[in-house]
């Protein structure tokens, strides 16, 4: 059984690592997905305002198959290299993905609701295809609405002006994009979810 790294403490008592080499390996596995995803361009869907994007999925296998604290970990690189993005490819809104509020909190927490969401279905229902699906779909919806309603809550009014459109329709916009932009990358992600993370799951328990 591979031995967690850890250091000691005064006393002698041993301290637990942030993450276990295991654990780090499987984060740089899957940020480096992201970041090949994101600079070939295969990552992302261009839209006119933004890039639509199925990065988010390797912070939901990640969750599943590490666990949350994994999960967290690669969400947050997504988050930074969210923000390389915006800097070296910028388009209209790109300014608020500069903002780690845009770019790396909502990413973060797809980590965390993936994980925890797995959990709860699973044992409602026992049904390992459907718990990873759900999960898959929710870690998915995490982040458009976490991104979007960012961008609502903090930049509606520069939303509107970019547009020139009056302040009170940029919620109608964000709204359609979480719906006919957002439930196709949920679609899509529940799909490719659950048949990795499955087969993952099965290479890491026979080592």
């Amino acid at each position: 059984m591979q031995k967690e790294m850890g250091v000691k403490a005064p006393g002698g008592v041993r301290k637990r690592a942030l993450l276990t080499t295991r654990e780090l390996t499987i984060v740089g596995m899957l940020s480096g997905i992201t970041m090949l995803l994101g600079l070939t361009g295969y990552g992302f869907i261009p839209l006119p305002l933004m890039k639509a994007t199925i990065l988010h999925v390797p912070v939901i296998i990640g969750a599943l198959v590490a666990g949350p604290r994994v999960g967290v970990m690669v969400g947050f690189i997504f988050g930074c290299f969210s923000i390389f993005q915006a800097i070296t490819t910028p388009v209209v809104l790109s300014f608020a993905f500069l903002n780690p509020l845009i770019s790396v909190v909502p990413r973060v927490l797809i980590g965390l609701g993936t994980y925890y969401v797995y959990k709860a279905v699973w044992k409602a229902i026992h049904k390992e295809s459907f718990s990873l699906a759900v999960a898959g779909f929710t870690g998915s919806v995490i982040n458009t609405v976490g991104v979007m309603g960012g961008i609502y809550l903090i930049y509606a009014k520069d939303f509107a002006e970019l547009r020139n459109i009056p302040l009170d329709n940029v919620v109608n916009i964000i709204v359609g994009v979480c719906l006919f932009n957002g439930i196709p990358e949920a679609v899509v992600s529940a799909i490719i979810t659950v048949p990795v993370v499955i087969v993952l799951k099965k290479v890491i328990k026979n080592r």
